[in-house]
């Protein structure tokens, strides 16, 4: 039988060691820097957690049916809101749902953060673009299980190591559709914004950026379904919330709380889904109007 000459095991086995030793001797060495940086983050997270906690249930639904009826201005959608937020209450998830909508929303503005500045600079620059696209197809097609162990052994365990995995899950859909957004802009428009005399700046904030927002709010919509999927992979590393329930769901092999607990994200996910894309369908007849 004639074997593939694989590298020698002892060999493979003593540079597994010294990356391995290497990365650890880093977290070793910067570990103070790591906790200080990522501390601000710790507190805002609990403090937007203690918020949806605390906030009296039948308030929190109210605000959140305004935001879903100015983003969205359908009843169907409000009405699908009002509905799932009420079932989630009734089979008891309404707490552990908090958690996990404050873990989403920091989430989703890390990502919005991080990834709109990326799309931007990879529109602008066709380099920047060649060398960001295969760090963007690795961080989309490699297991979510794997992005883990490097966030466990930089960060340790907790929720904000689970954030940080879930951002590094989420951002690729916000910074790719940033970057196909601004791209998409019309060549006639560009050409007109030169004539009139603007800046590369001007043009980027005047014209670009706000011809580019359908594309964009349905990166941001991406960015929130995978933030949702990923809550319950992160719950490996002490992150709360639903994600948390399922686990222990199909460690314990509890039908009922894992079916619940997945539809409770399944009515979160539906609901966000929705009023983001209305939103965006809304922000393209608006763009359409005035440019057209």
């Amino acid at each position: 039988m004639c074997k593939f000459p694989a590298i020698d095991g002892t060999t493979m086995r003593v540079a597994r060691k010294s990356i391995d030793d290497s990365f650890k001797g880093f977290v070793r060495a910067y570990g103070n820097v790591i906790d200080a940086v990522t501390h601000p983050l710790q507190l805002f997270l609990n403090w937007l957690e203690a918020l949806f906690v605390s906030t009296p249930w039948f308030v929190f639904l109210a605000v959140m049916v305004l935001i879903v009826y100015y983003a969205s201005r359908n009843m169907r959608i409000v009405a699908l809101t009002i509905i799932g937020m009420l079932f989630i209450g009734f089979v008891g998830l309404w707490e552990d749902t908090m958690v996990t909508l404050a873990i989403v929303t920091v989430s989703t503005l890390l990502a919005i953060i991080i990834g709109i500045p990326l799309g931007i600079l990879m529109a602008r620059s066709d380099r920047a673009q060649s060398i960001i696209n295969p760090i963007l197809d690795v961080m989309q097609t490699m297991p979510s299980f794997v992005y883990l162990i490097p966030v466990v052994m930089v960060f340790g365990i907790g929720k904000v190591p689970g954030v940080i995995a879930v951002v590094i899950y989420a951002v690729p859909p916000m910074i790719r559709l940033t970057n196909l957004g601004i791209r998409l802009v019309d060549r006639e428009v560009l050409e007109a914004a030169d004539a009139f005399g603007s800046s590369p700046r001007q043009k980027l904030i005047n014209v670009q950026i706000p011809l580019a927002l359908p594309t964009v709010m349905a990166g941001i919509n991406q960015t929130i379904m995978m933030s949702l999927a990923m809550v319950v992979v992160a719950s490996m590393i002490g992150v709360g919330g639903l994600g948390k329930n399922v686990l222990q769901a199909i460690s314990n092999q509890f039908l009922t709380i894992g079916f619940l607990n997945g539809f409770a994200l399944v009515a979160i996910a539906i609901i966000f889904d929705r009023a983001s894309q209305a939103y965006g369908k809304r922000l393209q007849r608006h763009t359409e109007v005035v440019h057209g």
